[in-house]
């Protein structure tokens, strides 16, 4: 039996927008048959998110993370890399409608668009607070870290200095203690092997939760063993500590007034607008109401995944925005679409198999937590490394990161240590600049 779109004189064709973890798995599923696929993407390069903090506490380069879309699609002849990106979606019309003013007819159409972080209404604290969603807010945390160190390295004013030698980290999930524990290790080693005026003491790390403790979706077992961890290196955190305004010069929480060089948001995500492009009311966290095949409530042919999407689980709970969920969701929908779409066969229901919820906290330390049982410390820290570098795209991304890790546990230096020379410019005091210039 064939399906509507397959009785049609063209192939069928699939658009996928969005080429994260479910975007990229979706589309190889539906790689090399006779399917026509377009994935659209506003960048040219897929990015491991997971791995962004360390890109931004040098650990890592940008590129270790990346790979370019057209590379990892490449082999498949059917699939056509569009850079654009998308602002409507015309249902009625099954047409995809792109910034700059083109268009795309689809058959099926797949939203794989992922997430920004949420600023809760106050938008303008993203000039200060920038979180991890990107290379570019990547790069940004890592120069004002870097920079802060070198300026308070020069700095004759004890106050100033330790203003400098102050970073808050906002949120107490994974991404915000993954963050502080980064910029505390990565602080205390520089000052004590690269920086001559400067002493670890001086360094302080601010960890702010609104809630009543840090990593509230892991078990109380685990947030209280990573609290203690942190402790231990030297981050301060602070607890029922809603923030109230963020500036240049720092953070308003609880009442009181923190001064700070760094700032880093990681307090909470929404999903893309594509709720506003369907023309739909969206679920909790702007996400996309999706039946248990994924495709999207009230609508033919179209279907959502990742962190665009509110699916459930079997306890009727949302499933969490987490990599392992938008890859299981890509492999499935690609192979039910294809299934679909060349032998008339029904897309099955989606079921999640939850292969563990992990957070590094720092060197040799981890959590994992599998549901009936829990790990932490080198044992999960040795395996997170294990599944993180799993995920990484291909071999060339696997093994370099590996030897990277290796060689940073073994020295503990980082190596992605890079400012750019604007960044150095402006460190150097205006007359010493006109002395330079005028040599």
């Amino acid at each position: 039996m064939k399906s509507e779109t397959e009785s049609a004189t063209k192939r069928p064709h699939v658009v996928i927008v969005g080429a994260g973890f479910g975007g990229l798995a979706c589309a190889q599923a539906l790689g090399n048959t006779e399917i026509d696929v377009t994935v659209i993407d506003r960048r040219n390069h897929n990015l491991f998110q997971p791995l962004l903090y360390q890109v931004a506490t040098a650990a890592l380069s940008p590129a270790d993370i990346s790979e370019p879309i057209r590379r990892t699609l490449g082999r498949y002849e059917n699939i056509h890399v569009v850079m654009a990106e998308v602002v409507s979606v015309d249902a009625p019309a099954r047409t995809v409608i792109l910034k700059d003013g083109g268009s795309i007819l689809f058959d099926r159409l797949v939203l794989a668009t992922g997430s920004t972080y949420n600023y809760f209404g106050h938008q303008d604290w993203q000039q200060h607070a920038p979180g991890l969603k990107s290379v570019h807010e990547a790069r940004d945390i890592r120069h004002r870290l870097l920079l802060a160190f070198e300026k308070a390295e020069r700095s004759t004013d004890e106050a100033e200095k330790r203003n400098l030698l102050t970073s808050v980290v906002i949120g107490g999930g994974p991404t915000g203690v993954e963050m502080a524990g980064a910029i505390s290790e990565l602080g205390r080693f520089m000052i004590a092997q690269d920086f001559r005026r400067l002493h670890p003491d001086q360094l302080t790390v601010l960890l702010i939760e609104a809630g009543p403790r840090i990593l509230s979706t892991f078990p109380e077992t685990l947030s209280r063993y990573a609290s203690d961890y942190l402790a231990g290196i030297g981050v301060d955190i602070r607890l029922n500590t809603p923030v109230e305004d963020i500036t240049a010069e720092g953070v308003q929480a609880g009442g009181t007034f923190l001064p700070a060089s760094c700032i880093v948001w990681g307090a909470g995500v929404k999903a893309s607008p594509a709720a506003e492009w369907l023309g739909i009311e969206p679920g909790a966290g702007g996400r996309l109401p999706v039946a248990p095949d994924l495709s999207v409530t009230g609508t033919a042919g179209i279907y959502a995944l990742g962190d665009t999407a509110l699916a459930v689980g079997k306890d009727r709970n949302p499933l969490p925005a987490l990599a392992q969920v938008a890859k299981q969701q890509g492999i499935f929908l690609g192979r039910a679409l294809k299934a679909n779409l060349l032998f008339g066969k029904p897309i099955p229901t989606f079921h999640f198999r939850n292969r563990g919820n992990t957070a590094v906290i720092g060197r040799n330390a981890a959590i994992f937590d599998f549901g009936s049982w829990q790990i932490k410390g080198r044992l999960a820290w040795l395996l997170w490394a294990l599944v993180h570098v799993y995920l990484l795209v291909n071999f060339e991304k696997r093994l370099l990161v590996s030897i990277q890790w290796i060689w940073r546990y073994s020295t503990r230096q980082r190596g992605a240590r890079v400012i750019d020379e604007t960044a150095v410019a402006a460190t150097v005091p205006a007359t010493e600049a006109k002395d330079r210039a005028a040599s």
